[in-house]
């Protein structure tokens, strides 16, 4: 491994365990979730905001970082640590997901995925070395292999062929590496096919990667599906090694993922949901556009220590949303933000004290029965 990782603990009544990892820009303690910084930013919010909330890791994205602004800049700065002012643990994912969701504007052959950019209209061909060069410009401590992503209602032969196409690909990524300090993740893919989740890791698990990522979900799947799936392939993977549901983030989904034993996440739920005014709480999602909080006067959150909870009203948020001031996005982000943190800290704590089990349950009975009910009142979305 590039860097240590350690488990210190493990939930007595679940999988769930408790550890850190050792990065050269600081410790990282799992379970983590990683802010998504697309384009080396955390949409609204700076990094002294991203340390208030509790940031341990920011995420970038290979794809859209290649294109704009391109490997030259971050060779010529000293990576993207120094370029956008962020000094903790950066993890950088491969382009496979976004190479994915430009459906009609790509090409993927066993070379790699041929596109056009949305930023100038030139072509581009994306393969698992350009990926590793691009991610060894960039500087993250974490990189991803690029790996091929489908729907998750795709066939089972359309499936394997994706799966194995991704074993192929992290091959070349892990060859193409250099002697750079940084990490390397294999991505298991296989849809919702057991068989093909179990072919996956056990086929990646035989090579020196430094952690593995379960990918391909959230992307068609059902929740039922997504949790049965998460389950069963963290238990494939090793004990040794960091576990990363990649791009699975709703508080019940964390929850779930981290009784199976996964220990890193990331999802733009946080920061996407707060520009359209929808905030997660303590017992559930609420919807500050929604009329009914035109006059509530009191936190968003009564339970949360946010500077948003602390210093402003569900009224006002609202009246920030009903006058398109970007103030309100920001605040909501920097709540959501506290909140997924705020949730991961219990969660580290719990594990350590050896009652996770109980502490999941409990918190999902909340959210539960706050979204249930509050759906019949028309008071969340």
């Amino acid at each position: 491994m590039r860097f240590p990782f350690h488990v210190s603990a493990v939930d007595p009544g679940s999988r769930a365990r408790r550890g850190a990892l050792e990065t050269p820009h600081g410790r990282i303690e799992t379970p983590v979730f990683m802010a998504v910084g697309t384009r080396a930013t955390v949409t609204g919010l700076s990094p002294a905001d991203l340390l208030e909330v509790g940031a341990e890791v920011v995420l970038g994205n290979t794809y859209h970082l290649m294109l704009r602004p391109g490997p030259d800049l971050f060779r010529r700065v000293g990576g993207i640590h120094r370029f956008m002012g962020w000094h903790g643990p950066m993890l950088t994912d491969s382009g496979g997901y976004q190479i994915f969701s430009l459906a009609g504007d790509r090409v993927i052959s066993e070379r790699g995925a041929r596109f056009r950019s949305y930023t100038n209209q030139q072509f581009h061909m994306l393969s698992p070395e350009a990926s590793i060069a691009m991610q060894e410009a960039i500087g993250a401590d974490i990189m991803m292999v690029l790996d091929v992503c489908v729907d998750a209602r795709s066939d089972e032969a359309t499936t394997r062929a994706a799966m194995q196409r991704t074993h192929r690909w992290a091959l070349r990524s892990l060859a193409a590496r250099t002697d750079t300090p940084q990490a390397l993740f294999a991505i298991m893919q296989g849809g919702i096919f057991p068989a093909l989740r179990r072919e996956s890791a056990a086929f990646l698990t035989e090579h020196p990667f430094d952690g593995f990522a379960i990918g391909g979900l959230a992307v068609g799947d059902t929740r039922a599906e997504r949790e049965e799936v998460t389950h069963m392939a963290a238990e494939l993977l090793p004990a040794d090694r960091p576990r990363y549901l990649m791009g699975v983030g709703t508080p019940p989904d964390l929850l779930h993922a981290m009784l199976a034993g996964v220990d890193m996440f990331d999802c733009i739920l946080p920061t996407h949901l707060a520009w359209q005014g929808t905030a997660f709480t303590s017992t559930g999602r609420v919807k500050l556009t929604r009329a009914t909080t035109t006059n509530e006067d009191r936190p968003l959150d009564a339970a949360c220590t946010c500077t948003t909870c602390k210093l402003y009203t569900r009224a006002y948020l609202h009246h920030l949303f009903r006058c398109s001031e970007p103030l309100g996005p920001r605040l909501l982000s920097l709540h959501n933000l506290h909140h997924y943190h705020a949730l991961m800290a219990e969660a580290r704590a719990a594990i350590a004290a050896g009652r996770f089990a109980a502490y999941a349950r409990d918190k999902l009975e909340a959210i539960d029965r706050h979204e249930h009910s509050d759906r019949r009142m028309g008071a969340t979305g």
